[in-house]
């Protein structure tokens, strides 16, 4: 997860890279937030050779946002495989299981406006565009700091 956090087309649409101790302490809250919720960014694997290629899966955010906590869904892969569809198919599983067997029926997802591939998921996994607003954690980032908010009730 290191080599891919600190891949700069991977984190183009983020702030920084992420160096080992923040991966590190990311996957530890990944392990508590499954814990308590059933949920996470979950690791992804390659059924066929168990290569690793990132995570897809829920959260508990609040990204700073005077809109409370929110199950965000998100994805972080690998360069190699994109353009796959592995994203879109990762995210309607967590849909899924979100829906069936959460009983989670409000997801939301965040992305910089320049963030096309990540919106393009975001629609093909049936979320609709609920706003557009200057990111406050990213306000030192102009390129980065206009962003959308997705939505799906499931």
């Amino acid at each position: 997860m290191t080599l891919i956090n600190n891949d700069p087309d991977v984190m183009e649409y983020f702030p920084k890279l992420q160096d080992r101790e923040g991966t590190y302490t990311f996957i530890k809250k990944m392990y508590t937030q499954f814990e308590a919720n059933q949920f996470c960014y979950f690791a992804v694997e390659l059924l066929e050779t168990g290569d690793f290629l990132g995570f897809i899966g829920m959260s508990n955010q609040d990204h700073g946002l005077d809109k409370g906590d929110f199950v965000d869904i998100g994805w972080r892969l690998k360069k190699s495989v994109w353009g796959k569809g592995l994203a879109t198919e990762g995210a309607k599983a967590c849909l899924n299981y979100a829906s069936t067997t959460l009983g989670i029926t409000d997801i939301y997802a965040i992305a910089t406006t320049i963030n096309i591939p990540s919106i393009r998921v975001m629609e093909k996994i049936g979320m609709n565009l609920k706003e557009s607003f200057d990111h406050p954690r990213l306000i030192d980032h102009p390129k980065l700091v206009e962003c959308v908010l997705y939505h799906i009730n499931l």
